[in-house]
């Protein structure tokens, strides 16, 4: 049975019925077990904010997802690719270089890519991008989802190398992982503020309650 409408959020970015969606690059294949929605002979695949912290800050009331079809995107901590996956239905011209530490995960990622040709995955420690340097391009956004202490340092460091002028980053803030002790709150400002003396400009810092708790995705550019 076919949805009746498709209503673009963000470009590439749709609700379908009462869910969000991105516009299936493989027909009829699906990555995670998510629904399949049919739209005027279009299909699209349900995007779980449960299971993607990127859709969770779209639903958390995001004001920009700077990704279109040609952009270049450095995905720090991938693992299986289940949100990298609806960036490569968005970015179908570009790259999405997905960076991924843990050897158990990435035979998901590799499989993943074999599919679609704008994922590419690297088996690689998010701190040390000067190992991966040579396998990347300058990239329009970095978007980082790592469990680390040092969450703000580690996007700092890759966008030194791989952020263009005016580029953007979105940083999915893990509290527990940085401080166990500090409130929530208390530790996205001191992640934002890090950022900033980075030299990062913040354009938005949404909490993701009720998709994920103790988390928060810090939005910004660099400055140029």
């Amino acid at each position: 049975m076919e949805e009746e409408a498709a209503v673009e959020r963000f470009p590439g970015v749709y609700a379908v019925g009462d869910r969000l969606a991105t516009r299936n690059l493989i027909p009829g294949v699906r990555v995670y077990g998510e629904r399949l929605l049919a739209v005027a002979g279009v299909e699209y695949r349900a995007w779980n904010p449960r299971r993607s912290k990127l859709a969770a800050a779209i639903l958390s009331g995001l004001g920009e997802l700077p990704i279109r079809e040609d952009s270049k995107v450095l995905y720090l901590g991938a693992a299986s690719g289940t949100t990298a996956s609806h960036i490569s239905d968005i970015a179908t011209r570009g790259r999405v270089y997905c960076v991924e530490f843990s050897p158990r995960v990435f035979p998901s990622l590799l499989a993943l890519a074999e599919l679609r040709h704008n994922i590419i995955p690297i088996l690689a420690d998010a701190r040390r991008p000067h190992l991966y340097a040579p396998l990347l391009e300058e990239c329009d956004l970095v978007y980082q989802d790592v469990a680390q202490p040092e969450q703000a340092a580690i996007l700092l460091e890759n966008a030194r190398y791989f952020l263009k002028p005016g580029g953007f980053f979105m940083l999915a803030v893990k509290a527990r992982s940085v401080d166990i002790a500090m409130a929530p709150r208390d530790v996205y400002s001191q992640e934002a503020q890090r950022l900033r003396d980075g030299g990062m400009e913040i354009r938005e810092l949404l909490p993701l309650e009720p998709h994920e708790k103790d988390h928060a995705m810090v939005v910004g550019r660099k400055e140029r």
